[in-house]
């Protein structure tokens, strides 16, 4: 299983979030030097998330190329403001590897399709969970989406990954929802999980129930704090 550390942008600076409160900032590193710090433990792959282009819809390329230029060699996947087509094919000339689509994916199922047929397996569906249902726009948004029903939508419009996130655990170091997990691991989809991730631990109750990898954040980013962590595989 691949633990893929979380670059979460903030303005200009690389943040953790608890529970997805933008208010709420846990850790503050500038962007290159905490890119640096995660390259030097050979991580498979970087997770970055525009935090500002989650809330707002529109992508910052230039806050987003920064971390995939540092990034050289090492694949990144990118998410926060893609709701078309055309977003996340420049996010790939761009050099990214992988585009990760929340919140269109749960409005008009065309758009989810579009995505589907023009990216394939380069698109990840980010679920991301909070009191059974499905909240998008940067987690600021709450939808009636529960959800079986969300993992079903993905299933039928052909989608192959998806990241599951359990927004009440995310950034809180209190260990993932296992059970949630579970759900994201038995529809069949490859996942890659998050929120709550506090080390080894919690990463072989991750495999164990068949995850494809895990995004990890807070855990990381306290091991280049302090080297308090033992998020090490």
């Amino acid at each position: 299983m691949q633990v893929i550390p979380a670059v979460d942008l903030l303005g200009e600076d690389a943040v953790r979030l608890e529970k997805g409160e933008y208010d709420r900032v846990v850790n503050r590193l500038p962007v290159a030097e905490y890119v640096a710090a995660l390259l030097a433990t050979e991580r498979p792959w970087l997770h970055v998330v525009d935090l500002d282009g989650a809330r707002s819809g529109s992508v910052r390329f230039d806050a987003v190329r920064k971390v995939i230029d540092a990034a050289g060699s090492t694949p990144v996947q990118v998410s926060g403001g893609v709701r078309a087509v055309k977003t996340a094919r420049e996010l790939l000339e761009a050099g990214a590897s992988r585009v990760i689509m929340g919140t269109a994916a749960f409005g008009e199922r065309s758009v989810l399709d579009e995505m589907v047929a023009s990216l394939g397996d380069r698109l990840v569906v980010a679920v991301d969970v909070r009191d059974g249902n499905v909240a998008v726009a940067g987690w600021l948004d709450q939808t009636a989406i529960s959800v079986d029903d969300a993992l079903a939508r993905c299933r039928d419009a052909g989608v192959q990954r998806i990241l599951g996130t359990a927004i009440s655990r995310d950034g809180t170091m209190s260990g993932p929802d296992l059970e949630l997990v579970a759900k994201f691991c038995a529809s069949g989809l490859q996942v890659l999980a998050a929120g709550g991730i506090r080390g080894a631990d919690d990463l072989a109750d991750l495999e164990e129930l068949g995850c494809e990898g895990a995004i990890v954040g807070r855990a990381l980013a306290e091991t280049v704090l302090t080297g308090a962590s033992d998020v090490r595989r």
